[in-house]
C-alpha cells in the first residue's frame, strides 16, 4: 500500500506523509528492483519529513556509494557515526567506500572490527571473502566463505566462491574433499553434487563425475546444469548417444540454445551421422546467426564431404562475423584452392599473414600458388620473408632453389640447394614435384647424386 501511495503522489505532485519505516520499505523496494532514481526521490522526501532518521541517512549513503559519490558519502557517514558508532550499516558502508577506493586492507580492518559488535556476522564474512579475493589472497577468502556456508548451508554464492578459490589454487583434491564433507551434511543439495561432478571431471575422473551429476538431477529433475554437465561427461566417455539424450532433455526444460544444438551436432558427427549433425548445426545458426563456430562446423563437414561450394558459402558467413580470425581465412584459402579459385586462395593466405599467422605452411602454400600463377617475383618475396622466420628449414630452401633457378639466378639457386640437402636430403623431391624442369638441370642432378652417395 505504501508503494502505491508513493507512486500515486509522484503522479499528482501532491505531498503525502509517510512514517520513517514506510519510507524504508519504499526505498528498499526500489533498490531491490534496481530503480535507483525512484529510491533517490524516496530518500530525499523521507529526509525532508524525517531529517533525524539514521536509517534513511544510511540508505542515502548506500545510494551515494552506488553512484561513486564517495566524498559526499564519506562525510554523511561520519555524521552518522558520531551518533551511532556501532551501527552495523555504518561498518558495512565504510568498508564499501574503502573497497571502492581500492583500499582493501583498510576495508578488511573495518570489517574485522565490526565482528565485535554485530549480531549476524554472515554478511561480514562474505564481504571479507570478497575483499581477500580482490587481494588474490585465496586462502583467507575461502576460509571466510566457509564460515558463511557453515552458518547457512544454502548460501550457494559462498559455496561457488569456495570452489573458485580451490580452482585458482589448483587444489582440486582438497575441493573434492570439501564438497564430499558438505554433501555428507547436506545430501540433497543438487548444487553441491553438480560442483563435485565438475571437480571430478577436471581431473579426469569421469565415472565419478557422471555419478555426481546423476545425483544432482535425481534431486532436481529440472536442474539443467546437471544435465548439461552429464552430457559433456558422457561425451568424454565416448557415450555419444546417451550424451545426445541428455542434451535433448535441456531443450525440453528451457528455451533451446545454440550451444546445445552444436553439442548435439558434434555428437552425431562422432557417430558418423553426418545428416543429423548438419541438421543440428543448421538449428544452431538459426537460433544464433552470429555464432561463427556453428558456421565453421558446417564448413568443415561440407569440406570433408567434398561439397566445396557449400563449404565456401558457410566459411564466408563465419568470416563476416569474425573477419580477423586467421584460422577462418586459412580454411577459406583451402576451399578456394579446391575450387581452382587461385586468386581467392592467395587473398586468403595474404590475409592470414597480415593477421599474424606466421606458420611456415602459410608461406609455403602461398609461394606454391604464386608459382602456379606464374608470379615468380611475388613467390620469391614470400619465401625470403619466410626464411627470416624459419632460417634452417629444407622446405623453404628447396623452394628458393627452384625459384632462383627459374629466374636464371643459378648461383643463388645452387647455394640454396646445398643448404637444403644439408638440412634434409629426404625432402629433395619437393624440387621434382614443384619445379620438374629445375630438377632435371644437370647441376641439380649432380649435387643430388653427390649427396646421395655421401649418405651411403
Amino acid at each position: 500500500m505504501s508503494i502505491l501511495k508513493f507512486e500515486s503522489m509522484l503522479k499528482t505532485n501532491d505531498v503525502y506523509f509517510f512514517d520513517a519505516v514506510e519510507f524504508e520499505t519504499i526505498i528498499e523496494h526500489y533498490l531491490n528492483i534496481a530503480k535507483n532514481s525512484l529510491a533517490k526521490k524516496a530518500v530525499a522526501l523521507g529526509l525532508e519529513q524525517h531529517p533525524s532518521s539514521i536509517q534513511l541517512k544510511l540508505m542515502k549513503v548506500e545510494l551515494l556509494v552506488f553512484d561513486n559519490e564517495l566524498k559526499e558519502a564519506t562525510q554523511l557517514l561520519k555524521n552518522i557515526e558520531a551518533v551511532e558508532p556501532y551501527n552495523d550499516e555504518v561498518f558495512i558502508q565504510k568498508a564499501l567506500i574503502l573497497s571502492k577506493k581500492e583500499l582493501h586492507i583498510e576495508a578488511i580492518a573495518v570489517l574485522k572490527e565490526s565482528l565485535s559488535f554485530i549480531e549476524d556476522p554472515a554478511d561480514i564474512w562474505s564481504m571479507l571473502g570478497m575483499e581477500y579475493l580482490y587481494l588474490d589472497d585465496y586462502k583467507n577468502a575461502r576460509l571466510n566463505f566457509e564460515k558463511c556456508v557453515a552458518f547457512d548451508a544454502e548460501d550457494f554464492s559462498s559455496l561457488y566462491n569456495i570452489v573458485y578459490c580451490f580452482d585458482v589454487e589448483e587444489r582440486h583434491i582438497e575441493a573434492i574433499q570439501f564438497l564430499n564433507t558438505y554433501i555428507d551434511k547436506n545430501p540433497y543439495c543438487e548444487v553441491a553434487w553438480h560442483q563435485l561432478g565438475r571437480k571430478y571431471a577436471e581431473i579426469g575422473m569421469y565415472r565419478e563425475a557422471l555419478t555426481a551429476f546423476e545425483y544432482s538431477v535425481l534431486i532436481d529433475e529440472t536442474f539443467i546444469a546437471g544435465y548439461l554437465e552429464m552430457a559433456k561427461t558422457l561425451e568424454d566417455l565416448n557415450r555419444y548417444e546417451e550424451a545426445i539424450k541428455n542434451y535433448k532433455i535441456t531443450l525440453e526444460l528451457d528455451d533451446p540454445t545454440a550451444f546445445s544444438y552444436i553439442r548435439i551436432g558434434e555428437c552425431y558427427e562422432k557417430l558418423e551421422n553426418v545428416n543429423a549433425a548438419i541438421h543440428f548445426y543448421k538449428k544452431a545458426v538459426a537460433q544464433d546467426p552470429s555464432l561463427d563456430k556453428a558456421w565453421i562446423l558446417l564448413t568443415t563437414i561440407c569440406f570433408e564431404d567434398q561439397n566445396y561450394q557449400k563449404a565456401l558459402y558457410y566459411v564466408k558467413k563465419a568470416i563476416k562475423i569474425d573477419e580477423i580470425n586467421p584460422f577462418y581465412w586459412r580454411i577459406y584459402s583451402d576451399i578456394s584452392l579446391k575450387l581452382n579459385f587461385y586468386e581467392e586462395a592467395v587473398k586468403g593466405l595474404y590475409t592470414c599473414i597480415e593477421l599474424g599467422d606466421d606458420e611456415m605452411e602459410v608461406y609455403t602454400d602461398l609461394a606454391d600458388i604464386l608459382l602456379f600463377l606464374g608470379e615468380f617475383d611475388e613467390a620469391l618475396k614470400t619465401l625470403i620473408k619466410a626464411k627470416k622466420l624459419y632460417e634452417d628449414f629444407a622446405e623453404i630452401e628447396y623452394r628458393l632453389c627452384g625459384l632462383f633457378m627459374i629466374l636464371d639466378k643459378q648461383a643463388y639457386g645452387l647455394t640454396h640447394l646445398k643448404n637444403a640437402l644439408a638440412i634434409n636430403f629426404e625432402l629433395h623431391d619437393i624440387i621434382n614435384e614443384l619445379y620438374p624442369t629445375v630438377f632435371e638441370h644437370e647441376k641439380v642432378q649432380e649435387m643430388v647424386s653427390d649427396y646421395k652417395k655421401a649418405l651411403k
